[in-house]
């Protein structure tokens, strides 16, 4: 009996491609002037966690059939697509508005994406959204969203199975955030070009760095 698998590639900044249940769902794609190379693929559904130009570039998908974006509660095939707001900034979001936790269940595994957070201190209503997800996709790269410290301790209190980090500075970037070393240094760590993941071979609390698809 084959074991059917979840597939998680990433291409670049906030953006990845999540294969599962044979569906193809990327989330946050970003504009060319990021300075990354976009080939983005042909996919099913985007997820849109806020309206900036490195997050909600969805013309530069070749092909979709649907985009979410801001609250939702929506279940699609058996994937189930949740959302709640966060502040971009430790300003009530004064300074760059809201985004939204993007939450993605399917093959009795949980995903978050975390967006452009930039405010780790989580109300009850997040706190709950939040627990007993297996796998963080998290901001490390500091300026815009969280650092690498705040970052830490958002895993440590929520022990996700998987952290794999993001919206850091890669070669090419046009934004000046935090590179990923500042994330890794003094950490254990995996590199991986995919990951690919079910239920019953979750590992417990690893960080997984994820190699660009460029």
């Amino acid at each position: 009996m084959e074991v059917i698998k979840m597939i998680i590639k990433y291409y670049g900044h906030s953006s990845f491609l999540i294969e599962t249940n044979g569906f193809k769902i990327l989330t946050d794609p970003y504009d060319p002037s990021m300075g990354y190379p976009v080939k983005f693929p042909e996919v099913d559904i985007i997820t849109v966690s806020h309206e900036h130009f490195d997050h909600n570039a969805v013309k530069y998908v070749p092909s979709y059939k649907k985009v979410l974006r801001g609250v939702i509660n929506e279940e699609i095939d058996g994937i189930k697509f949740e959302s709640i707001e966060a502040y971009h900034d430790e300003k009530n979001g004064l300074e760059r508005g809201l985004i939204h936790l993007f939450k993605i269940t399917s093959e009795n595994i949980t995903l978050i994406h975390f967006g452009d957070l930039g405010d780790k201190r989580f109300k009850e209503k997040q706190k709950n959204f939040i627990k007993g997800t297996n796998v963080f996709f998290i901001p490390v790269g500091s300026v815009y969203t969280i650092g690498p410290n705040d970052a830490k301790e958002i895993i440590s209190e929520f022990k996700p199975n998987i952290a794999i980090p993001m919206h850091y500075r890669l070669k090419g970037s046009t934004l000046n955030i935090l590179p990923l070393e500042e994330f890794t240094k003094g950490i254990h760590f995996k590199t991986l070009k995919e990951l690919n993941i079910n239920k019953e071979n979750l590992p417990q609390g690893e960080i997984i760095v994820l190699e660009p698809q460029f």
